[in-house]
């Protein structure tokens, strides 16, 4: 097939999204079809040549469910990619967070004319509170994205609390269709980082610092954890707009062996996961899925976790990882002693985590879409269903 990954933000900025359609492009080009990826891109890596990349116009920085994601803004860029859907016809557009930018919302408007099956993703998850940015948008702009929902052949969500979130305002079947994980790249047999591997016991922390995550509550478990455990490191990775805050913290506690690593290179997080004891995930919510959590797993690390519904999609608490209060201090203090005090269960816990990661694998999600890909193309009839693009009443064609 010929298949067309559109992606709503910003393919010059890591994020999970871009990293989906990345590794879900590798796969499908290993089987033998042909992908091309639509995407905003700015700055330097917007002007590089990638192959089989389309990068249209630019993007600008929003904040989204307690982060900061760079969205697609590009209607000047409307005519270039009508000539690219017309010229590739995909059998498939597959568009990711459909409704969430300007392109997404022109490719259902001039796609269906194709005469390709548009697939859309979901991705995001918000509480139920119009104070929190993807509910206030959806609800506010839910009748006019309605008409551009009802284009989608096909709907995906990536876990069960990303489909209730979006039915909450646009109702549907869903497919549940894990983002994934490289069990090839994370593997319990991966060497720890040298600094990281001298007796200490290390607890892991990844991602933005940035309120959602949660990390103030860690920091807050510290004294806890080491009243019982003094030889422990804590290893934080990423970076975010309360760093330094919480740095300088952390400098006026005088804790040793806190260490804010900052963002880390994509090929040392191998590396860095199988140098934890303990991976902690203390997010109090936003979260759809958690790909962090399938990283360490597959690491073979046992993993302590909010207990937020994004989470429960990948973690069944005591089975494959222990999920606790989100915001209690306390109790994510308990579990990770509880861990630290007892190698049998860490070990156990790891090995049920590594097989639970399995069944989230990227060959296996990319079976799953494909299969997905077949079973809409065989059963949506083009035509009847839809407006034609001239009788959508508000254009966004040039």
């Amino acid at each position: 097939m010929k298949i067309g990954l559109v992606s709503p933000y910003d393919w010059s900025y890591p994020g999970g999204v871009q990293e989906h359609i990345q590794r879900l492009s590798t796969e499908l080009r290993g089987r033998g079809h042909s992908v091309r990826i639509l995407t905003p891109a700015t700055g330097v890596r917007g002007r590089q040549v990638e192959y089989g990349v389309y990068k249209l116009g630019w993007a600008a920085p929003l904040h989204v469910n307690g982060s900061i994601a760079r969205v697609a803004f590009a209607p000047h860029v409307s005519g270039r990619l009508r000539g690219i859907l017309h010229r590739e016809q995909f059998d498939i557009i597959h568009l990711h967070e459909p409704l969430a930018s300007p392109m997404g919302l022109y490719v259902l408007h001039t796609g269906p004319a194709t005469g390709a099956t548009i697939v859309g993703t979901f991705h995001a998850w918000a509480r139920h509170s119009l104070a929190s940015a993807p509910e206030w948008a959806y609800a506010s702009a839910a009748p006019f994205l309605g008409r551009y929902y009802r284009r989608l052949d096909g709907r995906i969500a990536v876990s069960p609390a990303a489909a209730e979130f979006v039915s909450r305002f646009f109702p549907g079947d869903f497919r549940i269709i894990p983002n994934g994980v490289d069990t090839q790249v994370f593997h319990p047999d991966t060497p720890p980082l040298p600094a990281f591997d001298d007796g200490k016991l290390n607890i892991l922390y990844l991602g933005r610092i940035e309120k959602r995550k949660g990390l103030k509550y860690l920091l807050r478990a510290i004294p806890m954890i080491r009243e019982h455990f003094p030889n422990t490191r804590f290893l934080i990775g990423g970076d975010g707009p309360l760093r330094v805050g919480f740095e300088r913290l952390v400098a006026q506690a005088g804790w040793p062996d806190v260490v804010f690593l900052g963002r880390v290179p994509g090929e040392q997080l191998p590396a860095l996961f199988a140098s934890a004891h303990v991976f902690c995930a203390p997010n109090i919510g936003g979260e759809s899925q958690g790909i962090v959590l399938l990283e360490a797993m597959a690491s073979g690390r046992p993993v302590v976790a909010s207990d937020i519904p994004g989470f429960r999609s990948v973690i069944r608490h005591q089975q494959d990882g222990l999920l606790t209060p989100p915001t209690r201090s306390e109790e994510l203090a308990w579990a990770v002693c509880h861990l630290l005090s007892d190698d049998a269960e860490r070990a156990r816990l790891a090995q049920a985590g590594r097989e639970r990661a399995e069944a989230f694998s990227w060959e296996r999600v990319a079976t799953d879409v494909l299969g997905y890909y077949e079973e809409r193309r065989a059963t949506v009839k083009r035509g009847s269903l839809y407006l034609p693009p001239e009788a959508a009443s508000v254009s966004l064609a040039d």
